[in-house]
């Protein structure tokens, strides 16, 4: 293993992953100590093996606040959904996973496709900084954003507002949908969250090294292996760089 590398990612001579335990799809749980588990603990975990140093897990409430935190020598490496606004402080890889984003439409609604969201007079329920709505912030025209601190926040602001449709990550709008009768959820997808392993910027060794990474973590069945270990339904291995 290249010093330099070790020198970016583990200066500590541990690997301090930042972890965002708002995405249920990749933090599936807690191990008897309280550390996070799922798909993203443990390609943190891979990585450190890789390196040959120990693993700390750095846990965040929300991908914005792991986001911030870079720069600020609270963690080595981030995973979480690569968006531009984040790729400006923060050198990601390819994604290794993606989720559909897509809308919810409550009862009755006359919204029949992803396309006719995006009008004046629609009220899209969204939460703050997630990356399907840093995506929804770059590309929505006419449709009003209002957000929402955490997931279930953004749907009881979709349900006690009456709003229009409700943005999110597909398998949590299933659920969603479960405890609205008569509420649909929109074929297809806006967008595909592309969840990552990033470093900052400077460390151009350590990027480089998370790149391959990433792409021999989905070529070896590592990443689908994870996916299976943890039973996440709504979660694929993304395509090759």
């Amino acid at each position: 293993m290249d010093a330099t590398v070790i020198a970016e990612l583990a200066p500590r001579g541990v690997l301090r992953a930042g972890i965002n335990l708002s995405n249920f799809l990749l933090v599936t749980g807690r191990d008897e100590h309280g550390s996070p588990e799922g798909v993203a603990p443990d390609m943190a975990r891979a990585v450190a093996e890789r390196l040959g140093v120990p693993l700390r897990l750095v846990p965040f409430a929300s991908p914005g606040l792991l986001a911030d935190a870079c720069g600020t020598d609270a963690w080595d490496i981030g995973l979480i959904g690569a968006e531009p606004q984040r790729a400006e402080t923060i050198a990601f890889s390819a994604a290794y996973a993606e989720i559909e984003a897509t809308f919810l439409v409550p009862p009755g609604s006359p919204i029949g496709t992803i396309a006719e969201v995006d009008r004046p007079g629609v009220r899209i329920a969204s939460t703050a900084r997630a990356a399907y709505d840093l995506w929804l912030e770059r590309n929505i025209r006419e449709a009003t954003l209002l957000r929402a601190e955490s997931l279930d926040g953004a749907f009881a602001l979709f349900r006690e507002k009456g709003l229009e449709a409700l943005a999110g990550l597909r398998p949590k709008l299933i659920a969603d949908a479960a405890s609205m009768p008569g509420a649909r959820i929109l074929d297809g997808q806006f967008s595909a969250v592309q969840q990552a392993i990033g470093t900052a910027r400077k460390n151009t060794a350590g990027a480089a090294f998370l790149r391959g990474f990433v792409e021999e973590a989905k070529a070896s069945g590592l990443v689908a292996r994870l996916i299976a270990k943890h039973g996440v339904k709504g979660l694929s291995v993304a395509s090759p760089a």
